[in-house]
């Protein structure tokens, strides 16, 4: 049986996740993957061009400890490089992407 949470609940169901405000987390903000060899790396010098597997225009993945969360798009904010989110992954997506991460 569902029942509405009254506004008592609500603020006291907030309260309870306050703590983690302050939890540091690492996001990320992936442009593309590559896969290539040590070899290949090890010839690498400035100039060299790393191909990435994502086509120019695509969105961008941005993950926080590794887990996808969002998609956006790279913008320009004050000369410096930002990402504009676009997409909020869904909680059914996140939780399939968690599980997939325990199974490693």
């Amino acid at each position: 049986m569902v029942t509405d949470m009254t506004e008592k609940e609500a603020a006291a169901d907030n309260r309870t996740l306050e703590f983690l405000n302050d939890v540091a987390m690492r996001v990320t903000v992936e442009f593309g993957r590559a896969k290539t060899s040590i070899r290949k790396m090890l010839n690498y010098q400035k100039g060299s061009v790393l191909e990435l597997e994502k086509m120019s225009g695509e969105p961008l993945d941005i993950r926080l400890n590794g887990k996808l969360i969002a998609r956006g798009e790279a913008v320009i904010v004050n000369d410096r490089f930002g990402v504009r989110v676009t997409e909020i992954v869904s909680p059914e997506d996140f939780e399939a992407s968690l599980a997939a991460g325990k199974k490693k």
